[in-house]
């Protein structure tokens, strides 16, 4: 029986079927895959895999199994779902995940085809296990798939905690020993228990918190955009396919950036740290909404626009356009005088933080130090963007140079 001595957990007993997963080469890869991808040019501490992260669900996982009385088959299931759910994400994690999607299908969570064959595929039938049920857990699917994928899965209760504690930021340090403990099915639905609406919302602030600090730090940001600019030279190119994409880790990625000629560039500056800057940086109301809902092929053809009006290159110029705020963790659901409750119909706070979330959103544009005044100006004049001071541009190098430090 492995006992691994892991940063957050202390010791995590690796037993049954998940002890000989832990070997597997799909599992193994993921030592070579940083959790939070860029996030280390800004943390340089941050350098946790997902590895180290799988370990920490499974254990997680294995506790709340425990407390909830699951045992046997249904239990052994869930623990290699929770050991194996991350093994699809492609490298650098969530970074370029949306481009592999765009040309694959496939998110991180779509498993089936690395669980249905090879190393993974053998110990499970040596357990008696199904892969299909296992990638159906991955996926969130029945009802013990919400321990593994749901508004209350040990997956976000690993990560945020391991997260504050690699970066040395304290907001995610939540009290996962008790969320475990107060997870209960109640009418095939996973819930917390009477008495923890404050729980689930510490769970909530946590990401609320985490967010603007650490996952959508502007560096951050900026390195994830040109990484993902340059994994799509990669594809134009033909250097690489999705496919192999998504099965390399961070190192084979940034070589393959590094030894492509129209790419080298951005391996250099994201080895130097020389990122790009931001020529604008805007609130969600000075952004009108056909750029907000737009999609990659409108994005490039904006970005083409804006370079050709400012005589530049294309790939000198990115568009970095988010997502609309989520707070799934709202969704949570929680036992209130015996009636299950969603957390947002209970909670006062939620409403609160949905409206932290869309004050926090900004609309990025990104270019080289040199060109970030003029990328700024043509991009307000081409998107008509309505600023009315809903706008910051790091157009002097004063500015620029206290950003880093504080970085």
């Amino acid at each position: 029986m492995p006992t691994i001595k892991d940063s957050v957990h202390d010791h995590i007993e690796v037993t049954g079927v998940a002890g000989d997963l832990l070997d597997t080469p799909p599992v193994q890869r993921l030592r070579r895959i940083r959790q939070l991808g860029t996030v280390d040019l800004v943390y340089p501490s941050a350098n946790h895999t997902r590895f180290e992260h799988s370990l920490g669900v499974f254990h997680l996982a294995d506790r709340a199994l425990s407390h909830l009385g699951i045992e046997g088959q249904q239990a052994e299931r869930v623990r290699a779902a929770a050991l194996l759910h991350d093994i699809g994400h492609g490298p650098y994690s969530h970074n370029i995940e949306r481009l592999i999607y765009r040309h694959t299908g496939k998110y991180h969570d779509d498993i089936g085809d690395l669980v249905g064959s090879g190393a993974v595929a053998s110990v499970l039938s040596d357990h008696g296990l199904n892969p299909d049920r296992i990638a159906d857990l991955v996926a969130g699917d029945g009802q013990l798939g919400q321990l593994v994928s749901g508004e209350l899965d040990v997956d976000r209760m690993d990560y945020l905690v391991r997260d504050a504690h690699h970066t040395g930021v304290p907001y995610g340090t939540i009290d996962h020993g008790r969320l475990v403990r107060e997870l209960r099915f109640v009418d095939g639905e996973l819930v917390f228990d009477e008495g923890n609406v404050q729980a689930a919302e510490s769970l909530l602030l946590a990401r609320a918190l985490m967010n603007p600090t650490v996952y959508s730090h502007h560096v951050a940001r900026i390195a994830k955009s040109m990484l993902r600019r340059a994994a799509e030279g990669l594809l134009a190119t033909g250097a690489t396919t999705a496919e192999k994409l998504r099965r390399m880790d961070d190192h084979a990625l940034h070589v393959a950036i590094r030894d492509c000629e129209a790419t080298a560039e951005y391996a250099r500056r994201l080895e130097r740290r020389n990122l790009y800057k931001r020529a604008v940086w805007a609130e969600m109301d000075a952004v009108p909404e056909d750029i907000i809902i737009a999609d990659h092929e409108t994005i490039r053809d904006f970005e083409r626009d804006i370079a050709d009006s400012a005589d530049l290159d294309p790939d000198e110029v990115i568009l970095d356009v988010p997502s609309r705020p989520e707070m799934t963790e709202s969704s949570s659901r929680v036992l209130v005088n015996g009636e299950i409750r969603e957390l947002g119909q209970q909670s006062t706070l939620v409403g609160a933080l949905r409206t932290a979330q869309r004050d926090q959103w900004r609309f990025g544009v990104y270019a080289p130090a040199d060109h970030s005044e003029r990328v700024g100006n043509q991009t307000i004049r081409t998107l008509g963007l309505d600023l009315d001071g809903a706008l910051v541009r790091d157009v002097r190098p004063g500015i620029n140079a206290t950003l880093d430090e504080f970085d």
